[in-house]
């Protein structure tokens, strides 16, 4: 079995018994898929990974280059960080939030402190560096720890899990973004 095949069924595999399917061996001794492989790798439903239903109206933002690519390391350092999807969602949403998912440096006047990067983390408050908030992958990889440490987050509605990391001024607007995130996260987790 090829490398690529063998981390992709692994990957599968490990998505499934973490939704809490059976799932039965794959023991595949060529490199062609099945139609069983096909079918499992289709794309995550987003209402499974919204499991409180979005609160209130929704937003959403039509991405460019430079976003898709932050939407995917941030879906590549929640795996990194074996986490889940939910986690994924969590973040994404925290991060259209803060910065719509653009990696800010300093914006002068308009800083708030000195707030940087993806999820506007800030140097003063111990996040990292001033290049490691602007890190896509450090940054939120920090986030997660904080996701972490928080009792429960897993059962917690999208903006209170995310507000108890962020301690935000405006701690109800994670909530407008939970759909364009699961969808996100639903087209991107699998590529």
């Amino acid at each position: 079995m090829n490398t690529m095949l063998r981390k992709s069924i692994l990957g599968i595999a490990g998505l499934t018994v973490a939704g809490g399917l059976a799932a039965g061996p794959l023991n595949h001794h060529d490199s062609t898929p099945t139609a069983r492989d096909v079918a499992v790798t289709a794309q995550a439903d987003p209402a499974a990974l919204v499991p409180h239903g979005v609160q209130g109206a929704q937003s959403r933002v039509d991405l460019n280059d430079e976003q898709t690519a932050n939407v995917k390391a941030i879906v590549a350092a929640t795996k990194k960080a074996d986490m889940d999807e939910r986690a994924a969602v969590v973040s994404i949403a925290t991060s259209l939030q803060e910065s719509k998912l653009e990696n800010l440096g300093h914006l002068g006047d308009r800083n708030d402190h000195d707030s940087l990067g993806l999820f506007q983390q800030r140097p003063s408050s111990g996040w990292g560096t001033p290049e490691q908030i602007t890190d896509p992958e450090y940054s939120t990889l920090a986030f997660l720890k904080g996701l972490k440490q928080v009792d429960g987050w897993q059962d917690m509605p999208l903006t209170q899990a995310a507000q108890t990391v962020q301690v935000s001024a405006y701690p109800d607007a994670y909530a407008q973004w939970e759909q364009q995130a699961a969808d996100l996260v639903a087209q991107h987790w699998n590529s």
